[in-house]
């Protein structure tokens, strides 16, 4: 294990180099913890980088059309936002039940939902990143949350460029996306105030961008054989899901640079299984007659968070970043670690989630 400033602290390391570790460990840093750590230590702002993350992925949608698309909330009802678009605003938000930032906007969430509820359509997006309904129920009872709440598949992401969470995207009432943000600040308070307040009809509009459309969201499954998807490693080495140039079946791991850490404290048992899948796999990867890849989320990491992952953890395998979670869509991937295992004739031959712990003995079968 390389690392690379031993002058930082646990918590404020983490922080800096796992990125999503940041909120969490900044907001319950105290006072007096501050004022020991040096100087160095202080000059990462979690909250910042959210802020950043969150502007720089949602900078090419304001001014453009929100999403035509339609979710399911918690209860089974239907809300087609296109619907909405030229009757009343929207506002979205990105959550998850193990964010820590999340839990502590809450409660402004839902007052901002019995204030203006009538006024805007509130829409509480749990990521399904590492999450269940179950969890989400829960934890929309212990809050009493009282807006409509969807766990999204991945395409509501994938049309709002979701990088953080939280993630607050408002869409205002002749349905194009006026703001897009992480903090719970007066910029966001001012935007919400401008799209609750009437305004003559846009008459730039018509040279606005297209609607985003529905997207595909036939994830592949066991059974499933992939053609035509080839993934690039970040050492540049090119990867063939379809098999078709090797005889060699493939193993792919999804998970997060931060599973391991950041969960630790909220997710334990995620964490444990991200750190076993990854230390299974290493042993795994010594035999040249499977090929493997780690498929890391896009979710509150950029490339250098990759970099200072691999600097930090013993990873042996090779990885990619999937910064736009195309490859996490195209296998319906939402809880972490999942291990996908391809077979040599390039069908989808098992799935493995966070609990299964027999990965060793799945390859096998599929190598005979």
């Amino acid at each position: 294990m390389r690392i690379k400033n031993t002058r930082l602290s646990t918590a404020i390391l983490l922080a800096m180099l796992l990125g999503y570790v940041g909120p969490s460990l900044a907001t319950e840093t105290t006072e007096q913890q501050k004022s020991e750590q040096p100087e160095s230590d202080q000059a990462y702002d979690a909250d910042a980088d959210g802020e950043q993350r969150a502007k720089a992925a949602g900078e090419s949608l304001i001014g453009q059309p929100g999403p035509e698309l339609s979710i399911t909330t918690l209860e089974g009802d239907t809300i087609d936002l296109s619907a909405l678009y030229g009757v009343k605003p929207v506002y979205i938000k990105f959550w998850a039940t193990w964010c820590v930032p999340c839990r502590q906007q809450m409660p402004g969430f839902q007052a901002i939902q019995e204030t203006h509820g009538d006024d805007i359509q509130v829409i509480a997006v749990n990521t399904g990143y590492a999450d269940s309904a179950a969890s989400v129920r829960a934890y929309r009872e212990e809050m009493g949350l009282t807006m409509p709440i969807t766990v999204d598949d991945g395409t509501l992401a994938e049309a709002l460029n979701l990088r953080v969470t939280p993630q607050h995207v408002l869409i205002d009432r002749s349905g194009y996306i006026t703001h897009i943000g992480y903090r719970d600040d007066q910029a966001l308070e001012e935007a919400l105030q401008a799209v609750l307040t009437p305004a003559e009809p846009d008459s730039s509009a018509a040279t606005r961008g297209a609607p985003v459309a529905d997207i595909d969201t036939n994830a592949l499954t066991v059974g499933d054989t992939v053609t035509d998807f080839n993934v690039t490693t970040r050492d540049g080495a090119t990867i063939d899901l379809s098999r078709t140039a090797t005889d060699k079946p493939l193993g792919m791991v999804f998970f997060a640079s931060w599973c391991e850490s950041y969960l630790a404290e909220s997710q334990p048992a995620t964490a444990s299984a991200c750190r076993r899948v990854r230390e299974t796999i290493n042993q795994l990867s010594k035999d040249s007659d499977t090929q493997w890849v780690g498929i890391i989320s896009g979710l509150w990491t950029q490339e250098s968070d990759v970099e200072s992952y691999l600097d930090t953890t013993e990873t042996a395998f090779p990885v990619l970043l999937d910064a736009d979670g195309d490859i996490h869509r195209r296998f319906g991937i939402q809880q972490i670690p999942t291990a996908v295992l391809i077979d040599a004739d390039g069908k989808v031959a098992d799935k493995l989630g966070p609990q299964d712990t027999e990965l060793a003995e799945a390859i096998e079968r599929i190598s005979q």
